[in-house]
């Protein structure tokens, strides 16, 4: 193609991803039950108090994100050097992009649609690296959770309590040893037949070394911790009869199970809601807090990311050596 043909086609391909992301979010934001049901909570708690909490819930989204920009320049490092700016711009796109793809998965190509062409599919080995990171806290968090939610709630007895312990303490540690040594894929990937061509971009997994991965997962817990009270501090607020330790268990189950489920990032809300509802009535009569919680949670962390991501849809270069 010629350079008019590709710059044509990236303008194109940048005005319809705009208008579908705007065209999914009006379907599914507008008359949303659960988002018009939290703010109906929220004003019978005070200006003062709404507006504090969100606040500080908002601003912990911004940490969150902000994290996950450092932790996606680190793992750059071997790929290609890129400015923090850079990174939180190809964070936020890549939210963008995964509002409307099945279980995230546009967020890595919005990502690394930021990295030079030739450097972008080790970008998305690279990105897994990160993912993964993320997903041995769920696993570990959640799997251990559901352990005791087993043990407290439904009548296993001793020796089935026990198994289920056994099974998630396993789990939990498979996660574990995998992450720690991730260079293990590049060597199965080795081994795969129809993989082995593509084991050149897997290589990149044997560069990171244990002390960048615990780097890398210290990041993550920090993020794990930052979601992780955005939902407590919601639940404090609007249900401050509700016990606190189960509450937090209950809410690393329910990040296992929406980790667990795929989904789009758009429909997610309904995921949450539902398994909210049924996790915390074991604890609580308020399911209908839980579940706006659960939406509003998923707007301010997701949806309002992925809007302001929007803009920076028209920074890609699809085409070129470089983002302009």
């Amino acid at each position: 193609m010629s350079n008019k043909t590709k710059k044509i086609l990236g303008i194109v391909l940048k005005v319809a991803i705009l208008l579908l992301v705007a065209w999914v979010l009006y379907r599914k934001l507008n008359n949303h039950q659960n988002l018009l049901e939290f703010e109906r909570l929220m004003q019978g708690l005070g200006t003062d108090t709404v507006a504090i909490t969100l606040s500080v819930v908002i601003v912990l989204m911004f940490a969150n994100w902000f994290l996950e920009a450092i932790k996606w320049r680190y793992l750059c490092r071997y790929i290609e050097r890129i400015s923090l700016w850079k990174a939180i711009q190809s964070v936020f796109c890549g939210l963008t992009w995964a509002v409307f793809t099945p279980n995230r998965i546009g967020e890595f190509g919005g990502r690394v649609l930021f990295l030079q062409p030739r450097k972008r599919i080790f970008g998305v080995v690279a990105m897994g690296v990160g993912a993964l990171a993320q997903l041995v806290l769920t696993s570990v968090a959640g799997s251990l959770s559901i352990a005791w939610f087993v043990n407290r709630f439904f009548d296993v007895g001793t020796l089935g309590g026990g198994a289920v312990w056994l099974l998630s303490v396993v789990y939990a540690g498979f996660f574990l040893a995998l992450y720690f040594n991730v260079k293990w894929i590049d060597s199965w990937m080795r081994r795969i037949g129809f993989m082995r061509k593509f084991h050149r971009f897997f290589e990149i997994l044997t560069r990171y070394s244990r002390r960048e991965l615990l780097l890398i997962f210290l990041n993550s817990l920090a993020r794990f911790v930052i979601f992780t009270s955005q939902y407590c501090i919601l639940m404090l607020v609007l249900i401050p009869d509700i016990d606190f330790m189960p509450m937090l268990l209950l809410i690393f189950i329910l990040f296992f199970v929406q980790a667990a489920l795929p989904t789009l990032d758009l429909f997610d809300f309904g995921v949450r809601s539902v398994t909210a509802s049924y996790l915390y009535g074991h604890i609580t009569d308020q399911d209908i807090a839980v579940m706006a919680i659960a939406s509003c949670i998923w707007f301010i962390n997701l949806i309002l990311p992925a809007i302001l991501g929007s803009v920076f849809v028209l920074k890609i270069n699809f085409f070129g050596d470089s983002v302009d």
